[in-house]
């Protein structure tokens, strides 16, 4: 959490510069499974979790900057082990830069794309 805040700051061209922001209620997320090869695109919306193998994703928010749908999107994910219900990620993925917060598991990668307006 702290490298995403980090990141965000450095991105910021002075202190104190602040940049709407719109929420929609769901996100285009894509899933690798990096055994198989298989690589899955699919729309989620807040409440209504996704399961794939045996990960669950749930969206709690996605973010975007102010009329710039096709922008950078800021996904609120909750990831959890479908059969274990144990909590393997929880924070933000930002779209344009994964590799800052990302699901750590040894075999399936998760990743925000965009926001979407259902």
């Amino acid at each position: 959490m702290i490298r995403l805040l980090a990141f965000i700051l450095c991105l910021c061209p002075a202190f104190g510069f602040t940049q709407r922001a719109s929420e929609t209620s769901g996100a285009e997320l894509r899933w690798l499974d990096r055994t198989t090869g298989e690589l899955r695109s699919f729309i989620i919306t807040i409440g209504n979790p996704v399961t794939l193998g045996p990960l669950e994703i749930h969206l709690q928010a996605c973010r975007y900057p102010e009329g710039e749908l096709t922008q950078d999107a800021f996904a609120l994910l909750a990831i959890y082990h479908a059969r274990s219900k144990g909590q393997l990620f929880e924070g933000w993925m930002v779209a344009s830069s994964p590799a800052i917060n990302a699901l750590e598991h040894p075999r399936y990668d998760v990743w925000a794309l965009r926001c979407k307006i259902l």
